[in-house]
C-alpha cells in the first residue's frame, strides 16, 4: 500500500513540474533532438553490455526505488543491495568510458 501511494505521489509531482516547465521551455532544435537520441542509444547499448541484473538495478534505482524496494523487486537480500547498486554504477561508467570516452 505504501509503495503504491509513494508511486502516485511521485507521478503527481512529476506531472506538476512537467506542466510548469512547458511554460518556460522552448522547442528543442533538431541538433538537440539528435544529441538526445544519440545519448539514449549509447545508454541503451551500455545497459545491454553490463548485464541484465545490473541494468535492472540501475533502471529501478533511477525510477526512485529505495534499497528495500529494490531488494523486493529483484528478489535479492536487502543488505547487499547497496553494494550491488554501487558495482552496477561502476560497471556502467567503466563500459561507457570504454566505448565513448569520458562520461
Amino acid at each position: 500500500m505504501r509503495i503504491g501511494l509513494d508511486e502516485l505521489r511521485r507521478q503527481a509531482r512529476r506531472r506538476r513540474y512537467e506542466g510548469m516547465m512547458r511554460f518556460v521551455r522552448r522547442e528543442p532544435t533538431p541538433e538537440e533532438i539528435h544529441n538526445a537520441n544519440q545519448d539514449q542509444n549509447r545508454v541503451r547499448a551500455v545497459l545491454l553490455a553490463i548485464g541484465r541484473q545490473r541494468s535492472e538495478l540501475l533502471l529501478l534505482r533511477a525510477e526512485g526505488l529505495g534499497y528495500a524496494e529494490l531488494a523486493s523487486a529483484v528478489g535479492l537480500n536487502p543488505s547487499s543491495i547497496g553494494t550491488l547498486v554501487s558495482r552496477a554504477q561502476q560497471a556502467f561508467k567503466k563500459e561507457y568510458v570504454k566505448r565513448y570516452g569520458t562520461a
